[in-house]
């Protein structure tokens, strides 16, 4: 099994490591990560400039580094090495819960690998003033990543370690309640306005979803589709709202 590895926070953080090392026991792997922190970066593409691809060995492991985002690794990666099986994306320091999902370069690397129809699947655990245990973590990452392989079906795949020791590990759905965007103005040295967008943290998550599950010390893992249809609204529209006898100019 030929397993690609990518994060945003960048080609020599300590989590894309632990991820790597995890990943070896399943098969060979090669790591293809922004050669800088592409945190927030989304899905976006580099499309107006070229690509650099270097080869950047991280303890024996083959590894290199792209001057672009996530979603440009996978694309990078998966060209230069023929026959991926699966792309991970991680271990993300910082979690991806709820809407987090929108922005996140991490879950971009994974659903990258899905609009090629390969899996994808992201891990992501908490920022804070320490750096995560991964050796704790390492673990679990290793029971998700054999459970996931045993249900080949999904192709996209979320998942958010908690802080510390893990509980258990909880099947979730996206919770879309996860925070609430605020713009905070300040002024910098010479006297100019400036901005910086942060988030206000919404209390009380509903059960099931990965924000509840983190909370409570799960891993959360959660399965998700590229196609963001909403089939009710789409069937009540068609209904009530019919188009297809719209005439123009009649």
């Amino acid at each position: 099994m030929r397993i690609l590895i990518t994060n945003d926070d960048g080609v020599y953080s300590p989590g894309i490591l632990a991820l790597a090392e995890v990943a070896s026991k399943f098969g060979d792997v090669r790591i293809v990560a922004p050669d800088v922190e592409m945190s927030s970066a989304g899905h976006s593409i580099t499309a107006s400039r070229p690509l650099s691809y270097k080869r950047t060995p991280l303890k024996e492991i083959d590894a290199y580094r792209v001057n672009g985002t996530p979603a440009d690794c996978v694309s990078l990666g998966v060209h230069q090495w023929e026959k991926v099986d699966i792309v991970l994306s991680g271990i993300n320091m910082g979690s991806n819960l709820g809407n987090a999902m929108w922005h996140s370069g991490t879950l971009a690397g994974a659903k990258q690998a899905a609009l090629f129809g390969l899996r994808g699947i992201a891990f992501s655990t908490p920022s804070t003033e320490q750096e995560p245990n991964f050796a704790v973590l390492k673990p679990w990452v290793e029971v998700v990543i054999k459970t996931l392989l045993e249900v080949p079906d999904v192709l996209l795949i979320n998942v958010n370690l908690p802080t510390g020791m893990p509980q258990g590990i909880m099947w979730t759905r996206q919770s879309v309640r996860q925070y609430d965007g605020k713009i905070v103005a300040a002024n910098d040295p010479m006297g100019r306005k400036h901005f910086w967008f942060t988030v206000i943290p919404l209390q009380h998550p509903e059960d099931g979803t990965d924000r509840h599950a983190v909370g409570q010390g799960y891993v959360s893992v959660t399965p998700l589709r590229l196609d963001l249809t909403d089939n009710a609204a789409l069937a009540e529209l068609m209904i009530k709202h019919p188009v297809d006898k719209v005439l123009f100019g009649g």
